[in-house]
């Protein structure tokens, strides 16, 4: 009985995440908000505040944020198999779908109308990422402090393109840095985002 409903919770974890991947375009930034709908929404297999988190981390890592998300979530889910399982999803349909164009696209890149499906697919995407940033927004910048660091975040990589990496690594060390010497401040912007023991 326990075999079964394992088997049953890999097959939804797959499921979702071939979703995710099958019908997100534009990259891994793109899919950030299916994946929350999908795994906080839908699912309940995370809270807001635990998939901002988990972006965070997936950001952070080496490798495509979807497919780190994917992992991550599935670890949490169902251990390393569930995590192997959430990646297999979330990669399959991409895997499938390169293929098939890769052997199709050179053949058709030049004409006109795959020109303007092109054309038209970029801005959604653009589109589709600024969903996501707005809603991870709502979870993470809770107070001036994070404001300025979002604003300083975007600020030193858009104008003067500072790594991602080194980014977050200062984001890290003012998060350190309030919790070792503001405890009181710590205590209220753990409390405003929800991460109480």
């Amino acid at each position: 009985m326990k075999n079964k409903s394992q088997f049953k919770l890999f097959l939804e974890l797959f499921a979702t995440f071939f979703k995710i991947g099958s019908f997100t375009f534009g990259g891994g930034y793109a899919m950030i908000p299916l994946i929350e709908r999908e795994v906080v929404e839908n699912k309940k297999w995370v809270t807001e505040e635990e998939v901002v988190d988990v972006f965070a981390v997936a950001q952070s890592l080496p490798g495509a944020v979807a497919i780190n998300s994917s992992t991550f979530i599935g670890y949490k889910i169902a251990g390393k198999k569930g995590a192997l399982v959430a990646t297999a999803g979330v990669i399959l349909p991409s895997l499938l779908i390169i293929t098939v164009i890769a052997m199709f696209f050179s053949r058709v890149q030049d004409n006109p109308v795959v020109s303007a499906i092109f054309s038209g697919i970029r801005p959604a995407i653009v589109g589709l990422i600024s969903v996501a940033a707005v809603n991870i927004s709502k979870a993470s910048i809770i107070d001036k402090v994070g404001l300025f660091l979002a604003i300083a975040a975007v600020v030193l990589v858009a104008v003067f393109d500072v790594q991602a990496i080194f980014v977050i690594l200062a984001g890290a060390a003012v998060g350190l840095f309030i919790y070792y010497l503001l405890p009181l401040k710590a205590a209220k912007i753990l409390d405003s985002g929800g991460h109480k023991d």
